[in-house]
């Protein structure tokens, strides 16, 4: 028994389950994997048609989590997504509707075309697991995970999604389009029938949990940690950006790197943890210089884990 046992079984069945449906990307899998196992929220950006949704589902299914999905759109308001108190008259009370946030997996779909009044919704569910409704906290359910997917903001009926919320996603990722290989491969497989259909559940609830727990209990050495720090405050003093990294982004890293030992059947955490998740982690909550400018938070990511020496111990 190695501690993180029932992670790195979790681990190895998400990755093949995910593998059934995203084609040729296997080598971007361990970041939703890694964020799930760590409890954290998931954002896809990425052009339509490329897998965002179908990602999603395939998690969704995979996991034995209450599931809800929201089609985000313009007229969207915030009481659509965490719920609304309405009077009803025949008992002459008030009633609470739940909105679809209460489940532990909650699917945004194009979350950025919905306002920033009804995104803001979602910034107390994502950080704290709770709603405020008519003044009364109201606890989620546990595990709870967003994942959520957008457009890149230059499409029409999009809105950017704010720094705060950004900010409260643990990872952020983009498939691309597939090489011509897969995209061959996927045309066969959907030929008959969707390979979502193939998706079987392969954890519990508890189970998560579980996993949730053992990761938490990953060693992460002083000189990891320093490394984590360094490369983070690196962000904020760089030229390319308005705006470096929050402490929130320290914060996802570290148990980033804790997940990613653990499915790799580790109790400890190495420098290759940490470097293998910094972009997911750090890139979309840097502001750059020129607003719009996505190379550039990527650049100032790369250009961190080149200055920064890497902890020989």
């Amino acid at each position: 028994m190695s501690g993180v046992d029932t992670t790195y079984r979790l681990g190895r069945a998400l990755y093949a389950n995910l593998g059934k449906v995203i084609l040729g990307k296997t080598d971007k899998l361990f970041i939703p994997i890694a964020a799930i196992l760590s409890a954290g929220h998931i954002l896809c950006t990425d052009v339509p048609g490329v897998g965002k949704t179908v990602l999603s589902k395939a998690i969704a299914r995979s996991l034995g989590c209450s599931f809800s999905r929201l089609q985000c759109t313009a007229d969207l308001l915030p009481s659509d997504i965490i719920g609304v108190t309405i009077f009803n008259q025949k008992t002459a009370e008030f009633e609470l509707r739940r909105g679809p946030v209460f489940s532990q997996v909650f699917l945004a779909d194009e979350i950025n075309r919905a306002t920033p009044k009804a995104q803001s919704a979602l910034l107390e569910c994502m950080e704290e697991r709770q709603v405020t409704i008519d003044g009364k906290e109201l606890p989620l359910l546990q595990p709870f995970i967003v994942l959520a997917t957008q457009n890149p903001i230059e499409y029409e009926g999009t809105f950017p999604l704010p720094e705060a919320q950004l900010d409260r996603f643990m990872v952020s990722l983009s498939l691309g389009y597939p090489d011509p290989d897969a995209e061959s491969s996927m045309l066969s497989q959907q030929q008959h029938y969707h390979p979502l259909e193939d998706i079987s559940q392969i954890t519990t609830a508890e189970e998560l949990k579980l996993a949730h727990e053992e990761v938490r209990r990953v060693t992460v050495s002083s000189s990891i940690v320093k490394y984590i720090v360094s490369l983070v405050n690196h962000t904020r003093q760089s030229h390319l950006l308005t705006l470096g990294s929050s402490p929130r982004g320290s914060q996802a890293l570290f148990r980033g790197a804790q997940a990613l030992a653990a499915m790799q059947n580790r109790t400890y955490v190495i420098p290759d943890d940490v470097q293998a998740l910094a972009r997911a982690t750090l890139q979309h909550r840097l502001i750059p210089q020129r607003r719009h400018d996505r190379n550039a938070a990527l650049q100032a990511v790369e250009e961190a884990l080149s200055a920064i020496p890497v902890p020989v111990s």
